[in-house]
């Protein structure tokens, strides 16, 4: 209980608990708002604290499990604040904006993020040089524009398992295209805002930069927890993997070193031993007298 008091104090002390003016509310967020206040919709932080912990539990679920988790948003206040999260865990975010087909045509992004991957080893390689100033140039440029499209998703190899969203009516179209694939969705979620557009949802102002960025780092920590314990679980099968070896190994060194011992046994039963103080055997002889 302490530790939501705490997490609940720093949630209003970064303003995640304003809203939007009441006439721009979407009814159904009427069981996330607590109350009114100059015309503003309050946020019921306590429902906020639920939503969070639930969906970084979730998160945390999928992470373990080694899926991708990609982060989408493009809005100006929260552009540097997901970019930066995203790359602590080596996640693919998108945060220029969204190529329509990012999700539903993927073979074909993937052909360009590949085609901005040839250009850059042609850039840092040396073998553009045997072109002409004016085509270095034009390539450079290229690779930028590419880049600041498509670095986020350059080693997105597949699908993500799940995205998290900062104003779900801002990424309206990458919802729709996750919706589509059957992909996971979370989101911050405002007061004019369908919360039952994504799978997951946390109540919270999605337009101020410290409510955007209290909610991502908390959801980022859950993330790399996740990732954290599966490098762990990693480990653990590694070292008992190893066990299982050397005791095999072992078995093996044992079996054969009883294999030679009863190959001498064997060998050394093969002669009889004359028992101590036995009479010895006389051999008659074949041979017939002489003169008979």
């Amino acid at each position: 209980m302490e530790n939501n008091t705490s997490l609940q104090q720093q949630l209003l002390e970064a303003g995640v608990h304003f809203g939007h003016l009441k006439k721009k509310w979407n009814p159904k967020m009427l069981p996330y708002i607590f109350a009114e206040k100059k015309g503003i919709h309050i946020i019921d932080l306590n429902k906020t604290v639920d939503h969070l912990q639930e969906t970084a539990a979730a998160l945390k679920q999928i992470a373990k499990s080694g899926k991708k988790i990609m982060f989408v948003a493009t809005k100006k206040q929260a552009k540097e604040i997901v970019s930066e999260c995203a790359k602590k865990v080596n996640m693919p975010y998108a945060t220029e904006r969204w190529l329509g087909g990012m999700l539903t045509n993927f073979n074909t992004v993937r052909k360009s993020v590949k085609k901005m991957q040839s250009i850059e080893k042609m850039l840092s390689d040396g073998s553009a040089e045997s072109l002409t100033k004016k085509e270095r140039l034009t390539l450079g440029r290229d690779k930028d524009k590419m880049e600041k499209v498509l670095g986020g998703i350059a080693q997105m190899g597949r699908l993500p398992a799940a995205l998290f969203l900062v104003d779900i009516g801002h990424e309206h179209i990458a919802l729709s295209e996750a919706k589509r694939l059957g992909i996971q969705t979370f989101g911050m979620v405002d007061t004019n805002c369908d919360p039952n557009k994504v799978d997951f949802s946390i109540p919270a102002n999605d337009d101020a930069t410290k409510s955007i960025a209290i909610i991502t780092n908390y959801i980022t920590a859950a993330i790399a927890e996740g990732l954290a314990e599966r490098q762990a679980s990693k480990e653990d099968e590694g070292e008992a993997e190893e066990g299982n070896n050397e005791n095999e190994a072992k078995a093996r060194r044992m079996e054969a070193e009883a294999n030679a011992e009863g190959g001498r046994a064997k060998r050394g039963a093969g002669a009889a031993p004359t028992a101590p103080g036995a009479p010895k055997r006389r051999i008659q002889s074949t041979r017939r007298p002489a003169g008979k």
